[in-house]
């Protein structure tokens, strides 16, 4: 049928919505533990695969593409799961994962700000303004995480099929509605938008193999050959092509591989 992707800021019912909307259909719901799956097919403690997730990234993020790394093998770990279809994922950022994919409905389930205030107090025994600092700093590292790596601000409604507020609309509402809306055509799975996830996939598993590598390149995939764009100095090693080709060859399901090598200054432009 199709996928679901329901992203939420802290404390916004979306984990619930998205658990009985999965219910609901007879599909897949996965969260957090795609990053169990990413930490042991990638050898990378989970704990650093939440911290990239979660933090906003660092000064040094941005100069050892540390966070990059880790992402990648998010986004395998993800796709793997979302090419068998018929998946609902709640977590951040999942939305961004999968762009060009006509089968995705994009959900973002928001709430009031004093009713997540509300349920950390109560969680927490911790009082209002320490609690509204909390989730004010949790939002405040998202949106700065998302920026870095994708350019988007997560609160931006375009980037979603349909922005559900859990105000007048209850929790049960907001699964209706999502449940009505995917069954329309235009989020039916067909076999051009399965081919566009399996390429998808194809890309993510070339670039989280050639990562360690050459953290910033550009990968794309289309019925197995492969694309690779890469930034590199003209006195730089001269072998580094041929090693992307050698490693992207050992990817189940490459075909082909053209690399495209840009002169280092492209950086600044």
């Amino acid at each position: 049928m199709s996928i679901i992707t329901i992203s939420r800021g802290s404390y916004s019912y979306g984990k619930e919505v998205a658990e009985k909307v999965a219910g609901r259909l007879g599909f897949e719901c996965i969260g957090r533990e795609v990053l169990l799956e990413a930490s042991e097919q990638f050898n990378v403690p989970e704990v650093k695969l939440l911290h990239a997730i979660k933090d906003a990234p660092s000064f040094l993020d941005r100069l050892s593409f540390g966070r990059e790394r880790y992402i990648a093998y998010i986004q395998v770990a993800l796709l793997r799961h979302l090419k068998k279809d018929n998946v609902v994922y709640h977590g951040f950022a999942g939305h961004f994962l999968v762009g060009g994919v006509s089968h995705v409905l994009k959900v973002r389930i928001i709430a009031d700000l004093e009713d997540r205030v509300g349920i950390v107090m109560e969680r927490d025994g911790i009082s209002k303004k320490e609690a509204l600092r909390f989730i004010k700093k949790v939002d405040e590292q998202r949106r700065k995480w998302t920026r870095h790596l994708y350019g988007f601000d997560p609160w931006d409604p375009h980037l979603y099929d349909m922005v559900l507020h859990i105000r007048k609309l209850s929790a049960g509402d907001a699964v209706d509605l999502i449940c009505r809306a995917v069954k329309l055509d235009c989020f039916a799975t067909t076999p051009e938008s399965q081919r566009a996830m399996d390429d998808l996939l194809l890309a993510a598993e070339v670039r989280a193999a050639l990562i360690n590598v050459k953290p910033d390149i550009e990968v794309s995939a289309r019925d197995g050959a492969v694309s690779v764009t890469t930034k590199t100095l003209a006195l730089q090693d001269a072998g580094l092509v041929e090693e992307i080709k050698s490693i992207a060859r050992t990817v189940p399901g490459v075909k082909d591989v053209k690399v495209e090598v840009r002169p280092a200054f492209a950086l600044s432009e």
